[in-house]
């Protein structure tokens, strides 16, 4: 069944009971499968999502990006979606105090939004 209207597909996933479409459904279930996770960059030309193992340290998700980022990794910068949907702008977060500084023992949780640091 192919529904266009955004509207129409929300009214219809609500009569079902469902909170998620199939196909989210199905990329959930595979990176659980495969123990992967997702964490993002964000600057003011683009916004991408990293797919990394579970449990990776910071520098090993640094390494996703370039080998020079993890080589070089001196330390990341991280906050999560949650603080960015409350404060609204990394200055906001910022202020708030929700920017933390990582290290190279940390380990990546999936949804965090990170700045690398390093040095090559």
């Amino acid at each position: 069944m192919e529904m266009d209207d955004p509207e129409e597909q929300q009214m219809f996933m609500q009569e079902m009971g469902l909170t998620k479409t199939g196909l989210d459904r199905m990329i959930a279930t595979g990176y659980g499968l495969l123990e992967l996770s997702t964490y993002f960059t964000a600057g003011e030309k683009e916004t991408r999502a990293w797919t990394i193992p579970k449990n990776s340290k910071a520098p090993q998700a640094a390494g996703a990006i370039h080998s020079d980022f993890e080589k070089g990794f001196i330390r990341a910068e991280v906050y999560c979606l949650e603080d960015l949907k409350k404060y609204k702008t990394e200055a906001g977060i910022k202020e708030a105090g929700k920017l933390r500084i990582e290290g190279k023992e940390y380990i990546v949780q999936d949804g965090d939004i990170m700045h690398f640091r390093f040095n090559v």
